[in-house]
């Protein structure tokens, strides 16, 4: 199953999935199986959601922009991503792209765009972004994709951050680590936008308990490159506790 073409469907869109059920996909995703991967029917597919899991399923049809799968047999059953929220500045679009993409494979559960200072991009494509974390969850084998939410200001989500709930925030030069409490599941990772958090920013974080000030090494490092390496790091320590990969 591993080699066949994989799916996301929208479990708001179809029934639970269940052997010898019948689903018919969305116009592109039948475009991609026919023009892109060139599949016929009788070809393998696999087709999942949080809600029903993996499934193996047989094209039963496909012609053009129609294309019905014959679900034959679960292969995996649901499984939560046992991952962090990532707020992040929204960045220049293939930066923000490339935050969207790295962060589902690293196993985000939800990405929360914040304004701050010095953030110079304000406007989002939601359904753009949406569509790349659907394609990195089909890509690297996870069951749910990670939702996205509306972009708001740093100050606005913090006042409803909750108190119990971690924020391992990247501040640069920091020299300080954050080490106890280990990572939970749920927990945040914060990070700021090209040129940093202001000094107005960086006192107001200091000042919150729930944030944890991280430190990324002693390099600076583009805004893109430091929310995949702030997630690989706290992410390293909720596998220690878990015993799962993000």
């Amino acid at each position: 199953m591993r080699d066949c073409p994989r799916l996301f469907i929208s479990p708001a869109h179809t029934d639970p999935m269940e052997a010898e059920g019948q689903i018919d996909l969305a116009p592109g995703q039948a475009h991609y199986l026919g023009t892109v991967m060139r599949q016929q029917a009788g070809a393998e597919v696999e087709v999942f959601n949080a809600r029903d899991g993996a499934w193996r399923g047989e094209i039963a049809h496909l012609r053009r922009d129609r294309c019905s799968i014959r679900l034959v047999e679960q292969s995996r059953p649901p499984a939560p991503t046992a991952g962090l929220r990532l707020l992040f500045a929204p960045l220049k679009r293939d930066a923000t792209e490339t935050v969207i993409r790295m962060g589902t494979e690293l196993g985000v559960t939800r990405f929360c765009p914040v304004v701050t200072e010095r953030t110079n991009t304000h406007r989002l494509n939601a359904a753009r972004l949406e569509s790349i974390a659907c394609e990195a969850a089909e890509q690297c084998e996870r069951l749910d994709v990670p939702g996205i939410d509306p972009l708001l200001p740093l100050p606005e989500v913090l006042s409803q951050w909750p108190a119990d709930v971690a924020l391992f925030a990247a501040l640069e030069r920091t020299g300080r680590q954050a080490t106890p409490p280990a990572p939970r599941v749920g927990d945040g990772v914060l990070i700021g936008p090209e040129g940093g958090f202001s000094p107005r920013e960086h006192d107001m974080l200091r000042r919150l308990a729930f944030v944890r000030p991280l430190s990324l090494g002693p390099l600076v490092l583009r805004a893109d490159t430091a929310a995949a390496a702030a997630l690989a790091l706290v992410g390293a320590g909720l596998d220690a506790v878990c015993g799962t990969g993000l």
